[in-house]
C-alpha cells in the first residue's frame, strides 16, 4: 500500500512526538485504518517532510513519532499567481485541486463583471477555508511540501493594480499564442476571465496594468480548462515540464 501523506500545521522537528488535528487523525483511523506502527510521511508545509509512524490510537486523536527531516522540494522555479475568476458550482474546487498539483505558487479568485457567483462575509470566508483543504489534499496527493497561498476573494480592479510580476498574462481568445522568448522570468501572474469571459473594458485594465494578452489555441477553452492549458503551458515555457531538448 502506498504510504500516506499527511499535512499538519504543526511545527514539525525530527525524533519526536506529536498528536494529530482531528481531521487527518480521523482520516488515518476511520478511513485508512491504519494502526499503530504503520508508516506515513508528514509535512508541515515549511519545506521538506518527515517520515513518520503511528505509535498510538486515541478516541478523537492519533500520535505519531516523527523520524529524520528529509529535504525533498517539488516546487517549480517559475511562480505562478493564478488570478482565477470565481466559477458555479464545484469549478472551483476543481481548479485550486489540479492548479495546485500543476505547481501554481499562489491563487486569488476573483469578482469580474460577468461573473455569476455571490460572495461575502461568513460565506466568503468559509469558502476560503474550504479551498485551502482543497489546495492540501491536492499536496497531499502530488507531493509537494509547500502549500501554494490561497488569497482572500479580491474585485479584479486591486487585484491588476497590487499584483506584480516580471510576466503577466491575459487569457483572450483572440489574441496571440505566446512566444518563449524575452528571456526566462521567475515570477507570473495569470488572469483568467469567468464563463462570460473578461469583458472588452476589463481586458483593456488589464492590458493597460502590462498584462499581454495571451491566447492558447484555436478553440474556446471552458474556465476551469483555461487555467489548466495555460499554468501547462506555462510550466513547459520556463518552469518544470520543459520537454527534454
Amino acid at each position: 500500500m502506498r504510504i500516506p501523506r499527511i499535512y499538519t500545521s504543526q511545527r514539525l522537528r525530527a525524533n519526536a512526538g506529536i498528536a494529530l488535528e482531528a481531521g487527518p487523525s480521523q482520516h488515518l483511523a476511520r478511513v485508512l485504518r491504519m494502526r499503530p506502527g504503520d508508516a506515513l510521511t508528514l509535512f508541515d508545509g515549511r519545506g521538506g517532510e518527515y517520515g513518520a509512524t503511528i505509535s498510538a490510537l486515541e478516541r478523537k486523536q492519533v500520535l505519531i513519532s516523527t523520524g529524520d527531516h528529509r529535504s525533498i522540494e517539488l516546487e517549480s522555479s517559475l511562480r505562478i499567481h493564478l488570478g482565477i475568476a470565481l466559477s458555479r458550482g464545484d469549478r472551483m474546487d476543481w481548479i485550486v485541486q489540479k492548479a495546485t498539483e500543476l505547481g501554481v505558487s499562489a491563487l486569488t479568485p476573483l469578482f469580474t463583471e460577468h461573473t455569476e457567483v455571490k460572495l461575502a462575509g461568513d460565506r466568503a470566508a468559509r469558502k476560503l477555508l474550504h479551498w485551502e483543504q482543497v489546495a492540501i489534499s491536492a499536496c497531499e496527493q502530488c507531493g509537494r511540501n509547500r502549500l501554494p497561498e490561497i488569497h482572500p476573494v479580491l474585485a479584479l480592479e486591486p487585484w491588476l493594480a497590487a499584483t506584480e510580476a516580471q510576466r503577466k498574462f491575459v487569457l483572450h481568445h483572440r489574441a496571440e499564442p505566446p512566444g518563449a522568448g524575452a528571456g526566462t522570468p521567475d515570477n507570473i501572474a495569470l488572469l483568467v476571465g469567468p464563463e462570460g469571459g473578461l469583458s472588452a473594458v476589463e481586458i483593456g485594465a488589464a492590458e493597460q496594468a502590462g498584462y499581454s494578452a495571451l491566447r492558447l489555441g484555436p478553440r474556446v477553452l471552458r474556465t476551469e480548462t483555461a487555467p489548466l492549458a495555460g499554468i501547462a503551458i506555462l510550466q513547459s515555457f520556463w518552469g518544470d515540464m520543459r520537454p527534454p531538448q
